[in-house]
C-alpha cells in the first residue's frame, strides 16, 4: 500500500513542482525542501492534496520534516495514519 502512496505523491509533486525541471531526480528519500523542489507553501499545498486524496485531516504539530521531508515521509504518514483509523 506504501508504494502506491508513494507512486501517487510522485505524480502529484513531478506534476505540480518538477514539469520545467527535467533535470530533477525525485526520489523517496530526496530531501523535499533541502533540494529546493518545494518552499513552505508547497508544503501547504502537498499538506492539502493529502488531506484532499486520502480524507485525512492534518494538524500542524504533524507537519515537521520526518512527516513531509520526502516522498517515502509522506507515504509512511499517510499509511500510519490510516492504520490508525481502521
Amino acid at each position: 500500500m506504501t508504494d502506491d502512496i508513494a507512486a501517487r505523491l510522485r505524480a502529484f509533486i513531478s506534476e505540480t513542482y518538477l514539469y520545467a525541471r527535467p533535470d530533477v531526480k525525485l526520489t523517496g528519500s530526496t530531501s523535499l525542501l533541502a533540494a529546493g523542489i518545494i518552499d513552505s507553501l508547497g508544503v501547504m499545498e502537498l499538506v492539502g492534496f493529502v488531506e484532499q486524496t486520502w480524507g485525512l485531516v492534518v494538524s500542524p504539530e504533524d507537519i515537521t520534516e520526518a512527516n513531509f521531508g520526502s516522498v517515502d515521509a509522506i507515504a509512511s504518514y499517510i499509511s500510519a495514519r490510516r492504520a490508525g483509523a481502521s
